[in-house]
């Protein structure tokens, strides 16, 4: 019988909270309240999975466009969750790592990433990295800055840039590439996440929406990437 293979590193689209609260006549930010919920229980399934990364894509560059008093509620429960992520990937050994263009957060939650990062930098259990005000487009135009100054000082030629020189500038230097990405909620598109990283990634996409997607859903991912027959370059 063929081993079962686990992904290294699994991305999730944290998607249909606000479908998930209104299919129960609820108001969006309450999906948004039991979305933040599941994502603990899926951390620990994942580790005990044996998945040694876990990034999830929290909140993006363009969801400060949705109505005010929705951002504010996702910006309050993000506050709130890092506040317990603390204790949490304490409790759990995790490491835990914000990806993203952080400057345009506000400064308390600024201040809280800094202090979790650097709590949890130690821990030897999953990985887990949560996108907050992330975009893939403007997380590679940030990383293109930095060579590009590094050429401006005289540091580098631009004939000796390369893909790895541009990966070592990504949010996500030092992570290796996510072998399995999930999407919930029935949604068929990338939406500007992980652009650069998903290059030769398996894709899940799943109906199930994400406070209902539970140990079981996630065991359904990784049969279905167990599925796939993985083949680079063409071959």
């Amino acid at each position: 019988m063929e081993e079962r293979k686990i992904p290294q590193h699994v991305a999730i689209i944290l998607d249909g909270n606000g479908r998930w609260a209104k299919k129960r006549m609820m108001p969006r930010t309450y999906g948004h309240v039991q979305g933040s919920k599941n994502v603990e229980s899926i951390c620990k399934a994942a580790y005990d999975m044996g998945i040694s990364y876990l990034t999830v894509y929290a909140f993006s560059t363009e969801n400060w466009k949705r109505p005010k008093s929705e951002v504010d509620t996702i910006m309050q429960l993000l506050n709130s969750y890092l506040k317990d992520c603390l204790e949490t990937s304490k409790k759990n050994n995790m490491q835990v790592r914000v990806i993203g263009d952080k400057t345009g957060l506000p400064e308390e939650m600024q201040k809280k990433i800094a202090e979790l990062e650097e709590k949890s930098a130690g821990n030897t259990g999953l990985h887990f990295q949560v996108a907050l005000n992330y975009g893939g487009r403007d997380e590679i135009v940030r990383a293109v800055k930095k060579l590009a100054e590094k050429v401006k000082k005289e540091e580098l030629q631009p004939d000796e840039i390369t893909e790895e020189m541009l990966s070592g500038e990504l949010d996500t230097k030092g992570i290796p590439d996510p072998d399995l990405m999930i999407r919930t909620s029935g949604e068929l598109r990338l939406s500007n996440y992980l652009i650069w990283q998903l290059a030769y990634t398996e894709f899940y996409f799943t109906d199930v929406l994400w406070p209902d997607f539970d140990a079981k859903e996630l065991e359904k991912a990784v049969d279905y990437y167990n599925g796939r027959d993985r083949r680079f370059g063409g071959i």
